[in-house]
């Protein structure tokens, strides 16, 4: 792990850093208070740095939302690792390798052609990007954090990956975050396969919401379809939440103005 720079967010105490493993790059936040909780959350550009977002200077605001929530229930905010895809100018498909379910789609699920052309399976790395986040990433960051609830948070294709990631590694995580999830990109046979492979609703706890404009204009029926298997498998309100926010859109503005709200459902007890 190498330290590229620091930098400080707005109404934050403490510093952000920047590191490299290799050939991904992390930032992180650790709050001056001793943290017990950790967020990690997926598209690190778009966390809290307004220079590097890909979407116009929007980021999630994150560890203002942490803090404020924190602050009303009464704990220590949490640290937060965001995690950047590999998605660049000279790389425009990196992020999708990245956050793909990836044996969902090895094992068959068809990719839905309107929205992805050339869509090469050999080329998917998922599940290498996150042991990368569980094997190297948190150990080297959270060392010495005696954390005792870790959730992981995404949006879009990040949400995707946030529901893949809890199945594949139960242990290591019990709150998946997923904001506008991209049902879409493999539609109904992927909701199904995402639902049927999440753990237990004894020990894990889901959100999931999405908007009405933009991409979110299209996620309503796979949502619905997604909240009835959720309900089949036993997922209730106390570990499940579904929302839809009217006139929200797919962007990091829209998430920010209610990320408090999955926040605090990962926080509650």
């Amino acid at each position: 792990m190498k330290e590229i720079k620091r930098f400080q967010i707005r109404g934050v105490s403490g510093d952000v850093k920047r590191v490299e493993f290799d050939d991904r790059i992390v930032d992180y936040w650790l709050p001056k208070e001793p943290a017990t909780h950790l967020l990690i959350a997926h598209d690190g550009q778009n966390i809290f740095d307004g220079r590097t977002s890909t979407h116009r200077g929007q980021t999630w605001k994150m560890a203002q939302s942490a803090n404020r929530v924190s602050k009303e229930l009464g704990i220590n905010p949490p640290a937060i690792i965001g995690v950047w895809h590999s998605g660049t100018k000279e790389n425009p498909t990196g992020r999708a390798k990245d956050l793909v379910p990836e044996k969902y789609f090895r094992d068959g699920i068809a990719v839905n052609k309107d929205l992805v052309k050339d869509f090469n399976l050999e080329l998917l790395h998922g599940d290498s990007y996150l042991r990368g986040i569980f094997e190297n990433y948190i150990p080297a960051i959270a060392l010495g954090i005696p954390v005792t609830r870790t959730a992981m948070i995404g949006s879009s294709m990040g949400g995707l990956a946030t529901l893949y990631a809890i199945a594949q590694f139960p242990q290591s995580f019990s709150t998946a975050l997923a904001l506008s999830t991209h049902w879409p990109f493999g539609g109904t046979e992927l909701v199904e396969r995402t639902i049927k492979e999440l753990p237990s609703p004894s020990t894990h706890k889901i959100w999931m919401s999405h908007g009405t404009k933009g991409l979110d204009g299209a996620y309503a029926p796979f949502q619905q379809l997604a909240d009835r298997l959720m309900s089949e498998r036993g997922y209730l309100s106390h570990n499940f939440i579904s929302k839809v926010y009217e006139r929200s859109g797919h962007n990091e503005r829209s998430w920010a103005k209610y990320l408090d709200q999955p926040i605090r459902f990962w926080l509650s007890t």
